[in-house]
């Protein structure tokens, strides 16, 4: 993965690994039954410290990028809380930040060690922005003197372990979401969960969680808060995923654990630890909150054969917006995640749906300091008019509704569409979102939901939204989703470039049609679980061409910022 590196393989004792053997997730679960007796006398992970022969590393003297993320501060109005609120937002907070820590080790190794190598303060910030030496927003290109590429099985997995060796390890649970992948002491493959390997950090973040469940005021957000906790030191986040759902009232929220797959680019199978803490904004939530009730209907209407429809989303989905106070891990490396859809648990998703929560600040920092100055530049003065916030907030929302619809498991028992793809599954189900957001977005305003002159901010703001988002590049599922949205588009006549001007405009009837090609494409590779044809997909339509790459420079020579960086922290609430 990286050059100079000294890999500290852990060892285990016969008694353990014989015990982990029998610790297994099930592949078509996101919650494992993990045999929670198992106890280690000592992390079985080590640090995986990565060395450069005791030298400083050096910044890549070619490197020019260190300023492409624009700053913002992190706040909420926190005057309607209770004192007993504001307690327990500091104590998520923390918990948070030991979330932050894990994600380095999964990410990277020994986070303390890299920085202090490192001299050159900016480069020192870019490291801590990107969770390692690699660029996040530039293909996990490195920056620092004396690293590889990015390993794409992150430190999920043994450095010299091949897909094939894995693949043929015959080892019940090895897909677990909550599992690292390490070498026994004879050398074979083993699974160690989270809860064993990273023991001492996760009863410190539990025992937060339980602290703050007694100064919540809300009963089912205590309850949520409890099982979370439990579940960081068991690894049975499911029972969590349901309580969650349940909780409607509560003016404080956190999400936190080992969420998303994205780090894991080698299988797609390992979820990363992440956390946000957020304050709920009551009067955007009633905004959105009739807009859940039309999944249903939507899911029936989608433009694909019967078969890949079939599942019918639940009814207990929810749409709020937030301010967040607080991001970590995951959530935090590179650019910044704007909207959630949890959770990813396909039972739980079929039973009660899912909840969507749009973080309205960090989308308000991403319009004003990114999506207005690109549109200013690539979008067609006539058509500037459309690029609105409110479009932008939309889009983001139906994006995040939109992972509800579809299917979530193959129609083929080839299981889950997330286990069938493999590493695709993440850049086609972002795909699928993006698209069926813009589909959800046409029929509600064919139902009179949305006006005339919304429908065209919308679409307009979807144009410049994917300039914005293609600059994440083709390490990011979401970038990757994009770049094939934009040469599908851009084949069907969805939009089109003066050349004199190199500005965009939007082909409004032409992109009905391509948003419906689109989404059938996608929708019936999910159903098939077709892991060629994702492949093929990706790899065809997941590019930057010549002109696409000359005009994403032009942004880069106009200093547009391709993401933001927060200023944030309990000193910031101005908590104690």
């Amino acid at each position: 993965m990286k050059k100079f590196k000294n890999i500290s393989i852990c060892a285990l004792s016969f008694s353990v690994l014989m015990a982990l053997g029998a610790c297994s997730d099930d592949s078509e679960k996101p919650t494992g039954n993990v045999n929670n007796g198992v106890k280690a006398e000592q992390s079985v992970v080590s640090d995986r410290s990565d060395t450069t022969n005791g030298s400083d590393d050096k910044v890549n003297e070619e490197y020019s990028r260190f300023d492409i993320y624009a700053p913002f501060t992190l706040t909420s109005d926190l005057s309607h809380l209770s004192d007993n609120q504001k307690e327990m937002i500091g104590l998520l907070i923390e918990a948070g930040e030991i979330m932050d820590g894990l994600f380095w080790k999964q990410a990277y190794g020994n986070k303390q060690e890299l920085l202090a190598s490192i001299e050159d303060p900016k480069a020192k910030k870019f490291a801590q922005i990107n969770y390692g030496p690699w660029d996040r927003l530039d293909n996990n290109k490195p920056f620092l003197e004396g690293y590889d590429k990015k390993s794409k099985g992150a430190e999920f997995y043994p450095d010299d372990m091949t897909v094939t060796e894995f693949e043929n390890w015959e080892q019940e649970g090895k897909k677990g979401l909550y599992t690292l992948v390490r070498r026994d002491d004879q050398g074979n493959l083993a699974l160690i969960p989270y809860s064993t390997a990273f023991k001492e950090e996760l009863i410190k973040a539990s025992e937060l969680l339980h602290k703050a469940s007694e100064l919540a005021e809300d009963k089912d957000f205590k309850n949520y808060l409890k099982l979370r906790a439990d579940a960081l030191i068991t690894d049975n986040y499911q029972p969590s995923d349901f309580a969650w759902m349940d909780m409607k009232n509560n003016p404080v929220e956190v999400v936190i654990g080992p969420i998303e797959t994205y780090e894991d680019q080698l299988f797609g199978y390992r979820a990363s630890f992440s956390a946000y803490v957020l304050i709920k904004d009551l009067e955007w939530s009633e905004r959105l909150s009739r807009f859940a009730a039309f999944l249903p209907e939507l899911q029936k209407g989608l433009p694909v054969e019967q078969k890949y429809k079939q599942e019918m989303p639940g009814t207990d989905s929810d749409l709020n917006a937030y301010d967040v106070v607080f991001y970590a891990g995951d959530s935090n490396a590179g650019s910044k995640t704007i909207a959630i859809n949890l959770p990813n648990d396909e039972k739980v998703q079929l039973a009660k749906g899912t909840r969507r929560l749009q973080l309205k600040n960090a989308m308000r920092a991403k319009f004003d300091k990114i999506l207005v100055p690109i549109a200013d530049e690539l979008i067609a003065e006539d058509q500037r008019k459309h690029i609105t916030f409110d479009a932008f907030f939309a889009n983001t929302m139906f994006h995040e509704v939109a992972h509800g619809l579809g299917i979530k498991n193959t129609i083929n028992d080839k299981g889950t569409v997330r286990s069938a793809l493999k590493e695709t599954a993440s850049a086609l189900e972002e795909g699928k979102a993006d698209i069926l957001g813009l589909y959800m977005i046409s029929k509600l305003y064919e139902k009179g939901e949305i006006k005339e002159g919304e429908l065209m901010d919308n679409y307009v703001t979807f144009l410049a939204g994917i300039f914005r988002s293609v600059r994440f590049g083709a390490s990011s599922a979401h970038g990757k989703a994009n770049m094939v949205r934009f040469n599908f588009f851009k084949d069907k006549g969805a939009f089109e470039r003066d050349e004199e001007t190199g500005q965009y405009s939007v082909n409004f009837d032409k992109m009905t049609q391509a948003m419906n090609d689109l989404s059938e494409t996608i929708l019936v590779i999910q159903g098939n679980g077709d892991y060629e044809a994702a492949k093929n997909l990706l790899n065809n339509q997941g590019v930057i061409s010549k002109q696409l790459a000359a005009d994403l420079k032009h942004l880069e020579e106009k200093q547009i910022p391709v993401d933001v960086t927060f200023k944030q922290g309990k000193e910031v609430l101005g908590l104690k």
